[in-house]
């Protein structure tokens, strides 16, 4: 087996991949990373799909350039408007994220699961077929207006986050959820409210460790591992808010500055 040192890339909307990037560097360690968080057109959920395509493919292209060996597209958006596009376009392993409902769909002992995600994952072709495999649960969608945006603003710990997750959820939790999907990688950031007011009953799904294990599946499958089991390196970029950015990052790497 070779050892292909070139870099896993992962983009996002903003810095909510970085979910996606903790979970790939937990269990890919060896393997070196770059992150691109295109922040400054963040939210992609209020973007037309036109709009979400030709970003993806600049995302992509971008890294591709840093010889990125497989690219993630660390964004549920973005994933169910163009993955399928941009699998037609290059000629690299490309992993989508998508919301986690089947593990919720299978496992709901009330029927109701909860997906809160963003206007265009909910809104998207891809999305809605999903649902459709599970005939006898019901799916209660809620679009995330403005998480994303005080996420991105460093007010993860705001009054006013709390108040717009209480609004939302609090009507999912009457009709008797007991699964509740984080269908936008920048929502497992939000864990520690939720667990303020979220019954203890109640189970959270992302999708950040499924993807890990994906990546690591057609990583093998595909000859890419890095083997030499040295520490992988891992950079980050994005065109908007370095220090925000680099408190997600948790001292994992240096952000920077890309003019992008």
């Amino acid at each position: 087996m070779k050892n292909d040192t070139r870099p896993i890339g992962l983009f996002d909307s903003g810095i909510g991949g970085t979910t996606i990037w903790h979970a790939i560097h937990k269990l890919l360690p060896y393997e070196n990373t770059i992150f691109l968080g295109d922040s400054i057109n963040a939210p992609y959920g209020q973007r037309s799909k036109e709009e979400i395509i030709h970003l993806s493919k600049k995302n992509t292209e971008w890294l591709l350039q840093q010889n990125a060996k497989i690219i993630i597209v660390a964004c549920n958006t973005a994933t169910t408007n163009a993955v399928s596009e941009l699998r037609n376009t290059y000629n690299i392993p490309i992993i989508g994220i998508e919301p986690a409902i089947k593990p919720a769909a299978l496992n709901t002992k009330t029927g109701k699961v909860g997906v809160l995600a963003t206007q265009g994952t909910l809104k998207s072709k891809k999305y809605t077929e999903a649902q459709t495999l599970y005939p006898n649960v019901e799916f209660i969608n809620q679009i995330g207006y403005g998480i994303v945006q005080l996420i991105e603003n460093g007010d993860l710990y705001s009054a006013e986050l709390e108040g717009l997750l209480k609004s939302y959820l609090t009507p999912m939790i009457e009709q008797n959820i007991d699964h509740l999907v984080l269908g936008c990688t920048h929502y497992p950031y939000l864990l520690p409210v939720l667990k303020k007011f979220l019954p203890s009953t109640l189970k959270v799904i992302d999708s950040s460790e499924a993807v890990a294990k994906r990546t690591l599946k057609i990583l093998d499958e595909n000859n890419l591992l890095k083997t030499d089991k040295l520490p992988g390196y891992s950079k980050f970029y994005t065109n908007k808010d370095v220090g925000i950015l680099q408190s997600f990052i948790n001292g994992s790497g240096i952000a920077e500055k890309l003019d992008f």
